[in-house]
């Protein structure tokens, strides 16, 4: 039973692009309502959430505030790692993970939980290892997409759409 989704944010998150403003302080990331919408519906289940990224960036902190992401870890030189440190603090075990990565620095997470995705603009060598390939690219509802997929998979349709009835 999946009861942690982790996501990646450049890529998976987000489509990938970085824009900087004038000063320093100024990072721009663009979020897909519809990722955002599928991981509050999949907390309010009851499940739990990870964000494990590369980078640090405090658009990133606001985004996971504002979901109310369970887990944040930035800056992240071994995804695994941390992840295994979550699982520790939750009493779960890598089968009950399902993640989504694009890149080689994800490789190593995707290859030890239970369920791996994804998003369709993913590295060649990332598209061979995971379970599955979604049909969206990173950034463009990807997210929700995985998300639908576990629910589908693990029989929460129904409990899914109630939510919001």
């Amino acid at each position: 039973m999946i009861e942690l989704l982790v996501f990646d944010v450049d890529g998976c998150l987000t489509d990938g692009g970085i824009m900087y403003g004038n000063s320093d302080a100024e990072e721009f990331k663009t979020f897909h309502v519809k990722d955002g919408f599928g991981i509050v519906s999949w907390m309010k289940l009851g499940k739990k959430t990870a964000i494990i990224t590369g980078r640090s960036s405090r658009v990133v902190e606001r985004r996971a505030k504002e979901l109310g992401i369970t887990h944040l870890y930035q800056d992240v030189k071994n995804k695994k790692a941390v992840l295994q440190e979550i699982l520790e603090k939750e009493g779960l075990a890598f089968e009950n993970v399902a993640a989504i990565g694009d890149d080689l620095n994800d490789l190593s997470l995707l290859r030890s939980v239970g369920l791996s995705f994804a998003p369709s603009d993913a590295l060649p060598m990332v598209l061979d290892a995971v379970d599955v390939v979604l049909k969206k690219e990173g950034g463009k509802a990807a997210v929700r997409e995985m998300i639908d997929i576990v629910v589908e998979k693990q029989n929460l349709s129904e409990a899914f759409v109630n939510l919001w009835l």
